[in-house]
């Protein structure tokens, strides 16, 4: 990911193709660990491609991919599963009050910037 977005700085700097050494140059500039392999893949899959051409391309692909669903369906399937057992502990949730603890007056009134 470092090195996928070394390579979107070095475009958004003003550079259209950055080769292995800017984005080495990137990388180093922050201490980042520097892949020679990452790189070398990187710039051969978006080797003459438009990057907001790659960009809206992936926006697509991602469009299509669920997200953040889950908790919700899991955490609802259990109660549509027992409809006659579900109201029940909805219940004793709701009685249940979450004690707050009450401040104490350690100080005994005095203050410590008094």
């Amino acid at each position: 990911m470092k090195v996928i977005a070394a390579y979107l700085l070095a475009v958004l700097g003003g550079n259209a193709a950055p080769t292995t050494d800017d984005v080495k140059h990137i990388l180093g500039s922050v201490g980042a660990e520097i892949d020679d392999e990452r790189i070398e893949l990187l710039l051969s899959e978006v080797s003459g491609k438009d990057i907001t051409e790659l960009i809206a391309s992936g926006r697509e692909k991602l469009a299509s991919v669920p997200g953040g669903g889950g908790a919700v369906a899991a955490a609802a399937a259990p109660a549509a599963g027992g409809a006659a057992g579900g109201a029940a502990p909805a219940a004793e949730a709701k009685e249940e009050k979450v004690e707050e603890k009450e401040e104490s007056d350690d100080d005994m009134g005095f203050s410590l910037f008094d």
